[in-house]
């Protein structure tokens, strides 16, 4: 099942979504909102997936589907928080500033509470003050759970999860050692998230989703050309299951809560960093990877981030090449004062 917010109100218009998505039917009828949805899904879901199902028959009104009417799947969410379950990229930002990673990082899950009171739609330009702030995209997976009683196990974990799509988690990277040096968390250095047009069940993915990991290409294009196609079932150090069994140690999760899984990020063939597409490695999924390879092999970074007027895109597809959650296309504007 698809699932998609065509853009009303703060939260959106549920719509069910075809498998190629080229059409959608209202699901006001069964529930208006996604956030409703979840909050009482095991109600509500089963209705759902009738409606998918008559949608793919044809048997029910449908208009045409068009990702840039989307919002976020959750245009506002209860709670997102993201983590940074590829090691590999941890590594290299210290070893590109000449620090040693922690042991404990390849056992505890990185994850920081981010806002998410105004979550980008796929299309939604992404508003900077100044390029100086070093603009930066980071291509995700994202899941979205279901109520999540404190003290779950991972195991157990993976059965909460609801929904999974695409996120594209802005990252301004020269306001983040600032805030890293306060000791308390981001805040200014992460603007609002994007996600893709569409969230799907995991029993859409089929093989695809596999012991809570996505197990398929990233693929992000900048500016119009190939700048990535990590796999995101690779050098995944932490499942989805253990990292939300992480975040619930401590406290529940409510329905609704979105958890990243941190930049997708792949060694390379020999164990070292990964290499650009221009020299056959499998690209990267943020600007400050390749920039810290960069600075790896010869000493500075040459890779400028984001500007004024660049673009970006995120997607991920089938093995016969079909898009399973539409793409994430943002365009890079000045905010307008």
């Amino acid at each position: 099942m698809k699932l998609a917010s065509l853009m009303h109100g703060r939260d959106g218009r549920l719509v069910v979504v075809s498998k190629d998505l080229t059409r959608a039917t209202d699901a006001f009828p069964v529930v208006p909102t996604l956030q409703a949805a979840l909050d009482d899904w095991d109600r509500y879901a089963p209705r759902l997936a009738d409606l998918a199902e008559t949608l793919e028959h044809g048997s029910v009104p449908s208009f045409r589907f068009h990702e840039h009417d989307c919002a976020a799947p959750l245009p506002r969410a209860y709670q997102w928080l993201d983590a940074s379950a590829y090691v590999n990229h941890v590594e290299l930002v210290r070893k590109a500033r000449g620090a040693e990673m922690p042991e404990s990082f390849w056992t505890d899950p990185l994850m920081y509470q981010g806002g998410s009171d105004s979550n980008l739609g796929p299309r939604q330009a992404i508003r900077a003050r100044s390029e100086v702030d070093g603009i930066d995209f980071e291509a995700e997976i994202a899941v979205v759970t279901g109520d999540v009683p404190m003290g779950v196990s991972s195991a157990q974990a993976l059965n909460h999860i609801r929904l999974i799509m695409l996120a594209n988690d802005v990252s301004l990277r020269n306001q983040v050692a600032n805030e890293l040096a306060k000791g308390f968390g981001f805040v200014q250095s992460k603007p609002p998230t994007a996600f893709s047009p569409v969230a799907v069940t995991p029993g859409e993915l089929g093989a695809s989703w596999a012991g809570g990991k996505l197990h398929l290409p990233l693929l992000t294009q900048l500016n119009g050309k190939p700048f990535g196609r990590p796999e995101a079932g690779i050098d995944m150090t932490f499942d989805f299951g253990t990292l939300i069994a992480h975040a619930a140690r401590t406290r529940p999760l409510a329905a609704g809560t979105i958890i990243g899984s941190g930049t997708v990020s792949n060694r390379g063939t020999e164990g070292g960093p990964g290499k650009p597409l221009a020299e056959g490695g499998l690209g990267y999924a943020c600007i400050a990877e390749q920039r810290m390879v960069e600075t790896i092999a010869r000493g500075a970074p040459t890779t400028p981030f984001l500007r004024f007027g660049d673009s970006i895109r995120i997607e991920m597809k089938t093995a016969a090449g079909h898009s399973i959650f539409g793409a994430i296309e943002q365009e890079i504007l000045p905010h307008a004062e």
